[in-house]
């Protein structure tokens, strides 16, 4: 089960997943993740294990250095602002299931008629007609080219492509670079054919 996704810096995930960062605080007006829900990061997929409301009087140095900083006036500096402060409990669940999917090197017939099948049903139901060859082309002939850049090119917004490139990497065919992206393992077989 997948929260709405929660801003984490690359160094504050960096620690979560060497266990030295347990906790989160965030100013919500009301919760954005529950217990038992996950996010898939860099590092990782974290598990939120609790989220409970805290008044800022409660706050103690364990907690400040539960959540990574060097002492309570640090967290309560970074804290500031409106809504109700939130401690949420994490932990690193295990690795993306993406990152083992696409790094596949080879598809088997039935892997081939399941990505086949998906792809079929996101170009029925695309807003702009069938997209995902051509999606997939580009990437292969343009990887690590801006977004913005590959979106012009296909005459298209730049939000609505990048979220079309998200749903190949759900399918493990895509994967994103530093800037931009390029087709995975999986993706470059998926295309041998």
């Amino acid at each position: 089960m997948h929260d709405v996704r929660v801003q984490i810096r690359r160094p504050v995930l960096d620690a979560i997943a060497a266990g030295t960062v347990t906790v989160l605080f965030r100013r919500w007006e009301r919760p954005r993740v529950r217990p038992g829900g996950s996010q898939r990061t860099p590092v990782g997929v974290l598990e939120f294990t609790a989220v409970e409301p805290v008044d800022e009087a409660d706050l103690t140095a364990d907690d400040a250095r539960a959540a990574g900083f060097t002492d309570l006036a640090a967290l309560r500096e970074a804290q500031r602002g409106d809504g109700q402060l939130h401690r949420v409990a994490v932990r690193l669940a295990g690795p993306d299931p993406r990152v083992a999917l696409r790094a596949k090197r080879r598809l088997s017939q039935a892997e081939r008629a399941e990505i086949d099948a998906r792809l079929a049903r996101m170009d029925r139901s695309g807003a702009h007609g069938p997209w995902t060859a051509a999606v997939l082309a580009l990437i292969a002939e343009q990887p690590g080219v801006r977004a913005p850049d590959l979106a012009a090119r296909m005459g298209r917004e730049t939000l609505p492509f990048k979220r079309d490139v998200r749903k190949l990497k759900e399918l493990g065919l895509t994967e994103s670079l530093e800037v931009g992206y390029r087709l995975s393992p999986r993706g470059r077989a998926y295309r041998r054919g």
